[in-house]
């Protein structure tokens, strides 16, 4: 396992800019040890729904955790975020594409390079669940 701590700028999308940096680290395979900062915008999928809850304005990210991942074409990635409003609503669920990163996203990262992750079907709970497979 190796650290890498990124930090991503404004206008970023927070998801996409995450598995990006780990595939420019020739890695396939994370996990966010730690994450805060601010949003402008953000999708997050409540427990449950089929689409992501959208919201705009200045947000904190509490907290994200999680794994990503690039495998092949698509990515499989799965985190989960906590963020408050600015009239301190707090929010959390997954992290879903098109979270604008607002001044900053400090982010913490643990590279797996021997390891890769991919998602496919699990027939006991209905999701593509992770798959961990060693990198070849």
């Amino acid at each position: 396992m190796k650290t890498f701590p990124i930090r991503l700028t404004p206008g970023q999308d927070l998801r996409a800019a995450l598995e990006a940096a780990v595939q420019a680290q020739n890695c396939r395979a994370a996990f966010v040890l730690s994450g805060i900062g601010s949003l402008s915008t953000a999708g997050i999928r409540l427990a449950g729904a089929d689409q992501p809850t959208r919201l705009t304005g200045s947000m904190e990210i509490l907290t994200l955790s999680g794994t990503v991942a690039v495998d092949g074409d698509k990515t499989a990635s799965h985190m989960h975020m906590a963020i408050f409003t600015a009239t301190g609503q707090v929010l959390g669920g997954h992290v879903a594409p098109g979270c604008t990163v607002l001044t900053t996203a400090e982010v913490l990262l643990a590279l797996l390079p021997e390891w890769e992750f991919a998602r496919a079907p699990d027939a006991a709970t209905g999701y593509d669940e992770l798959v961990v497979r060693a990198r070849a």
